[in-house]
């Protein structure tokens, strides 16, 4: 059978299931990104944000910045100097 042949004849229940399995990897591979040590702070902390669909709060003192240092494997004061960095850009930004 051609691979589009076996497509068409898979069941709903195996696309699911592979559909699953697909989402599941991608969810690995997202969650070794948000703490790999070959990444800096803003890329972990930018896929931070997309794995748990939340933006970094620009609160220093909010408390879901110690979940985030946690998860992306930094320090807070890496969470914080962050925030610090996105603040001075928008800040340039809306100067000009």
């Amino acid at each position: 059978m051609t691979p589009h042949v076996a497509d068409l004849v898979r069941t709903a229940a195996e696309r699911l299931a592979q559909e699953e399995h697909e989402r599941a990897e991608r969810r690995q591979r997202e969650l070794a990104e948000q703490c790999s040590a070959l990444n800096p702070p803003d890329v972990r902390i930018r896929t931070w944000e997309q794995v748990h669909q939340l933006r970094l709060p620009a609160d220093p003192t909010h408390p879901i910045l110690d979940v985030i240092a946690t998860g992306t494997r930094l320090t807070l004061a890496d969470v914080r100097e962050e925030q610090r960095m996105r603040a001075a850009r928008a800040a340039n930004k809306a100067l000009g």
